[in-house]
């Protein structure tokens, strides 16, 4: 039987493709979204993969979207955390709202869905949980504190994480996206893509959102089964760690 994903944030950018791209290898896929019904009725229309909404920052929540998800899917093996969300301000002007939105969304969020999903992981003794960080969970962003700290503490817990899973069957892995061609990356000025983003990209361009995905299935397969608590940096070479 084929085995179930679930990916947060899974209807829109990196998030849909990681979907279809599981999809396309024979999984059962689930995709969460918190709150843009409308993109994902489309989604659902377009592809066939069913959407779920909740809010990754609230456990209880989370706890109820993964009963609904297995309910009707069976239990989740792989899971992606992908939901992200940002609140950019200067460390002067960030407020205690921004920063706890991203942090609950970008981090917690990420304790919430593991949670939920550890306990059959390990009884079944197999679980791939594949977290998608960030650059700037590496290097640090002007602007990001929140969104920074949020990203790298996702390598910590990964790093964790995977200690305890490994001898259950059950790897933990991150994945950090350099500058990746969405929806997000349209509202940046022309003249500041061509003058500042792309310079500092070795390859000269923006990552697709499809290459993100394809680093996906290839560690939520078997033959990826020797790796864990690694970060898997895609970013075109414009951050080396």
């Amino acid at each position: 039987m084929a085995r179930v994903a679930l990916v947060t944030g899974g209807s829109r950018g990196i998030g849909a493709a990681i979907s279809k791209a599981l999809m396309a290898e024979g999984y059962r896929v689930a995709a969460s979204y918190a709150g843009n019904d409308a993109a994902a009725q489309a989604f659902t229309e377009g592809t066939g993969i069913k959407t779920f909404k909740w809010n990754v920052g609230d456990y209880e929540a989370c706890k109820a979207g993964v009963a609904q998800v297995e309910a009707e899917l069976g239990p989740v093996e792989v899971l992606v955390n992908n939901a992200g969300i940002t609140r950019d301000a200067p460390f002067h002007r960030m407020t205690p709202q921004q920063w706890h939105e991203v942090i609950d969304t970008n981090l917690t969020g990420l304790f919430n869905m593991t949670h939920n999903v550890w306990n059959g992981m390990r009884d079944r003794k197999f679980g791939r949980v594949i977290s998608i960080s960030s650059i700037n969970g590496q290097k640090g962003q002007f602007a990001q504190a929140n969104y920074a700290a949020a990203k790298a503490g996702d390598i910590g817990f990964t790093k964790a994480l995977a200690q305890e899973g490994a001898r259950a069957g059950i790897t933990v892995n991150v994945i950090a996206p350099g500058y990746i061609n969405t929806e997000m990356m349209a509202g940046i000025k022309p003249e500041v893509m061509k003058d500042v983003i792309l310079p500092a990209i070795p390859v000269g361009r923006l990552g697709e959102p499809e290459e993100i995905a394809r680093c996906v299935v290839f560690l939520a397969s078997d033959a990826a089964g020797f790796i864990t608590g690694a970060t898997l940096s895609a970013n075109g070479g414009q951050y080396m760690a």
